[in-house]
């Protein structure tokens, strides 16, 4: 595997871009997390990009070092194709 860091300015495409590729993991049987920082993924918006929602990880962290906490461990778990 590897890190591949998606940043941008605002409304630049960076949530569009990744729940897209969560939808080819999906399509192709893996499994996302997605970790929400910002408290702010649209679910409908989701499943319209064809993330089945139903089987997407997702984390809500109060904090940056939570968030990086939780990806860590979902990456050294190696059961996980996106994050």
């Amino acid at each position: 595997g590897r890190v591949i860091e998606i940043f941008g300015p605002e409304s630049s495409g960076k949530t569009t871009l990744t729940l897209q590729a969560i939808a080819e993991v999906h399509k192709r049987g893996g499994i996302a997390a997605f970790i929400d920082a910002e408290h702010a993924l649209d679910l409908g918006y989701a499943r319209k990009l064809g993330v089945k929602t139903e089987d997407l990880l997702i984390s809500q962290p109060d904090t940056g070092e939570q968030a990086l906490e939780i990806a860590e461990t979902l990456v050294r778990s190696g059961s996980i194709d996106l994050v």
